[in-house]
């Protein structure tokens, strides 16, 4: 079993919830959610992954984008939970702690 592998699929299959969290409390634009990312050991992100993931989440209706004019230069891109979004969020993190509660039991070696 390659490992790296594995911890790479866990990590892909949590970043919508991820970045989902991340814009809860306010909108960002890229590059802050990467630098926010970069502060989490092990959830580092390249600007060639987070840019199709925005993307998608926008296309997805979870996300809204809206460019804003930057006093240092060019606009920015921000995004933002959509209403829907706040909804999806609801649901992955209910789905999250359920399941990572199930995996933690079983791994103290109980039953789900």
């Amino acid at each position: 079993m390659n490992v790296e592998n594995w911890k790479s699929q866990l990590r892909k299959g949590v970043f919508d919830m991820v970045i989902l969290n991340i814009l809860k409390e306010r909108p960002l634009y890229g590059l802050e959610m990467i630098e926010i990312l970069d502060g989490v050991p092990g959830l580092a992100i390249s600007e060639g992954t987070i840019y199709p993931l925005l993307s998608r989440l926008k296309a997805e209706g979870v996300l809204f984008a809206e460019w804003v004019e930057s006093e240092q230069g060019r606009p920015r891109k921000y995004y933002s939970l959509s209403e829907n979004g706040r909804r999806t969020l609801a649901e992955l993190n209910e789905a999250w702690f359920s399941f990572s509660d199930n995996i933690l039991k079983l791994l103290k070696g109980g039953q789900s």
